[in-house]
């Protein structure tokens, strides 16, 4: 459904004395998801991961520049096909509740979502009350204005409008974010529930225990680098991780008693080595100084020197 290749996103901008700088966001990102697959990107926060879905829809500001291949439906996405599936075929679940208009309805801007998506005009508005009640809002919210929610209905609303219409794949950024407990197990349960109808989900987000109830492969995300893709199954303790940073990672989880520390940020790769390099045990000089490919590795993919050793 969705397949990408050595992603690279790259933003320019304007220092002190007008010197144009050129930031690296994304390095090097790869990711497939077929139909019927939930797909978890994780990493801390802050590491590039919601550029991903922005450079899919191609929604970037104007000072980025993107390189690589992106795949959609075993066709090359370029700009009008990216803008063209937009809302229909590809549907964005938001981190951020600035997408919702303030000055329009709730109702309308999930109902608007289901137009695009070809929803007729005689059903749309049984289908975004059906939408509304799928995700504990009551029937009154549909009048209701974006400043009238809590941040948690916020999200479902985010959600609701995204999910209303036929499109093949979501991308859901944090989905969960300021959701209480129940409701954000209900709105994977509800991703999962999508994927199993034959629809491709990538679910973007931090908290990998969250992402395991539902995903089937997870893909690591570490300063601006794809480092492995491992079944989610691999994630059980049971030595099959490939990348000394996903067993960190994992390790430092508070269901694993935090049995190993991660740096909260400051993932970099000096001389375009490999970003954990620095806080590696295993890492040399190689690793400092080149970036492996992402080679497969026990049914997965790994982008290490030593990991087959």
């Amino acid at each position: 459904m969705l397949e990408i290749k050595n992603l690279a996103v790259h933003f320019s901008n304007y220092a002190k004395g007008l010197k144009r700088e050129r930031i690296c966001a994304i390095r090097s990102l790869d990711l497939a998801v077929n139909a019927g697959q939930v797909v978890a990107v994780v990493g801390q926060s802050g590491t590039g991961k919601s550029l991903l879905a922005h450079a899919v829809l191609d929604i970037l500001p104007n000072n980025a520049s993107v390189t690589g291949d992106i795949f959609f439906k075993n066709s090359r996405l370029t700009v009008d096909r990216a803008k063209q599936f937009r809302g229909r075929e590809i549907a964005l679940i938001p981190q951020s509740v600035a997408f919702l208009n303030p000055l329009l309805h709730v109702g309308a801007q999930i109902a608007r979502a289901g137009l695009l998506s070809g929803i007729t005009h005689r059903e749309v508005k049984k289908v975004t009350y059906h939408a509304l009640q799928r995700y504990g809002l009551a029937s009154q919210v549909y009048r209701w204005f974006p400043f009238q929610l809590s941040g948690g209905m916020a999200r479902r609303v985010l959600t609701a409008t995204a999910t209303i219409g036929s499109a093949s794949l979501l991308l859901a950024d944090e989905p969960t974010n300021g959701l209480d407990d129940v409701t954000a197990r209900e709105t994977l349960r509800h991703l999962r529930d999508l994927a199993d109808t034959g629809k491709a989900v990538v679910l973007i987000t931090h908290d990998i225990e969250a992402a395991l109830q539902v995903a089937d492969k997870v893909s690591v995300f570490c300063g601006g680098v794809t480092i492995e893709e491992a079944s989610a199954s691999d994630f059980n303790g049971s030595g099959r991780l490939r990348h000394p940073y996903s067993m960190a990672l994992w390790a430092s989880l508070p269901g694993n008693r935090f049995t190993a520390a991660v740096r909260a940020k400051g993932f970099h790769a000096l001389n375009g080595g490999c970003p954990y390099s620095p806080h590696c045990a295993r890492g040399d000089r190689d690793c400092r100084l080149k970036m492996p490919a992402l080679m497969p590795l026990r049914k997965g993919r790994v982008r290490c020197w030593h990991a087959g050793g």
